[in-house]
């Protein structure tokens, strides 16, 4: 069974933006498997609390990540 685990910050997508996540991981793995993968593919969009996360020995928050480069 195909898998793919996306963690995106909390409030980060709408519902549109995560069917357009799970739609193409799903058809990714269709172009590399074939059709028999669509049935058996699972995508989970998880949402990770703000601040859950960092990089770099940083914490990371949504407002962080919506700043433009170079802030």
């Amino acid at each position: 069974m195909p898998f793919a685990n996306f963690k995106v910050p909390a409030g980060s997508l709408d519902e549109k933006q995560r069917q357009e996540i799970v739609t193409r991981a799903t058809e990714l793995y269709v172009d590399i498997y074939g059709e028999r993968a669509r049935a058996t593919t699972l995508v989970l969009v998880e949402e990770v609390t703000d601040g859950g996360w960092g990089i770099g020995g940083q914490v990371l928050t949504l407002a962080m990540l919506q700043q433009p480069p170079g802030h």
